[in-house]
Order: structure tokens, then sequence, then C-alpha cells
């Protein structure tokens, strides 16, 4: 089913539900698994708090080490095994523009070109979606002590900002998942289905919404 895709990539804004997605997929296909580990971040907590003041130094965080982690891997053996990833590295440009102001994000922008490797496109993106309410709920009920700044206002500015990152991204075959009404991981059924809509795409852009 998968031959197609051995680099698959699931973004989307926290609380999507990417990183439970990538790690049933990586399992599923006997992928390796690579992780952003936001937790890592010794900033990520500061910056909930006050995040004007840590927004620079939490971005530059995540680039640093989600460059070395695309360097770890091996520019010439990136993409020879099945691997499932919970991020992509040109992510980080919209989440640097949503959080920096104009000087900063200029600056980032040019240690992120100087900084970023050269590697293939993945063979598939899935962007999940959600709506603010429901990423709410979620970011609440997995219970991150760091997270309880978090508010529905800012869900929504981050979900508009992703919406209008992936309505421009062609570089790969993109899978749109309306996950409202999904729990790819407790429910196998729900999860099946998915992997059904990834069997069937044959377009460079393609959606799956499963109603109410």
């Amino acid at each position: 089913m998968f031959s197609r895709f051995r680099h698959i990539v699931v973004e989307g804004p926290i609380g999507a539900g990417k990183t439970s997605l990538a790690r049933k997929l990586a399992a599923h296909i006997d992928a390796e698994l690579v992780l952003e580990n936001a937790d890592d971040n010794p900033f990520l907590p500061r910056f909930y708090e006050d995040r004007r003041r840590y927004a620079l130094p939490v971005q530059l965080f995540f680039l640093v080490s989600r460059v070395d982690q695309v360097r770890r891997l091996g520019q010439g053996e990136l993409f020879s095994s099945a691997r499932v990833a919970d991020f992509m590295l040109e992510k980080d440009l919209l989440f640097a523009q949503f959080i920096l102001d104009e000087a900063e994000f200029r600056l980032y922008r040019q240690l992120y070109e100087g900084l970023k490797p050269q590697t293939a496109a993945p063979d598939l993106v899935i962007y999940l979606q959600a709506n603010p309410s429901a990423l709410m709920e979620r970011v609440r009920r997995r219970g991150r002590a760091y997270e309880r700044q978090i508010n529905e206002t800012y869900l929504s500015e981050l979900s508009n900002a992703y919406s209008a990152f992936f309505y421009h991204y062609d570089a790969s075959p993109l899978l749109i998942v309306n996950s409202e009404n999904l729990n790819f991981a407790d429910k196998d059924a729900d999860f099946e289905l998915l992997l059904q809509r990834i069997h069937d795409m044959r377009g460079a852009r393609e959606f799956f919404n499963l109603g109410a």
C-alpha cells in the first residue's frame, strides 16, 4: 500500500493529533519514526507565559534542533528506508512568521536560509485540521502544565496560519484531513479509513472529511 510513499510527514497545529498519527503510521508500515520532541525546548514553557519576550529564542532552538535532526539522518541515506515524521522543516518559517515581529523574522529567515540542508521533498504530507474549540479540548485533555496558557484565540490564529501555508504548498502530494470526528490513536476503524484514503490517492491535493 505504501510503496509510493516512503517518506511521510504528518503536520498540523497543536492539538491536531499529528504525533499520535505519526506513531501509528510508523508502527503500521514498520518505518523509522522521526519526532520533533517539542518538550525538549527549554524556552517553550516560558514562551507560553510571555510570548513576546521568548518568541525568538523558542524559534531559534526549534530551528537548530530540527536542522540537526535532518542532517544526522544523513543526506545520502535520508530516504533509503521508510520514514514517518511529525514535522517538516519548511513549516518553521510559518511558525516563525506567526510569532516573531518583522525585524526578528528577517533575522530568523536569514539564519534559516543559511542553515537548512538540501533534502528531497516528502512523498506525502498529511495535514491534519480541526476547529479551534476541538484543538483546545485536546490540549486541555493531555494536561501539559506549560500549555495551560494557550487559549482558543491563539489556536484560531495558528490554524489560520497553517491553512494559508498549505493553501500554497505544492512540493509534495498533500492529503488534507479534517480530524474533528476521527480518532486515529484509539479507533482502529478510523485508522483503517485513513489507510484506505491514502491508498486511493491519485491527485496532488486531496481531502478526507468524515461527517459527524
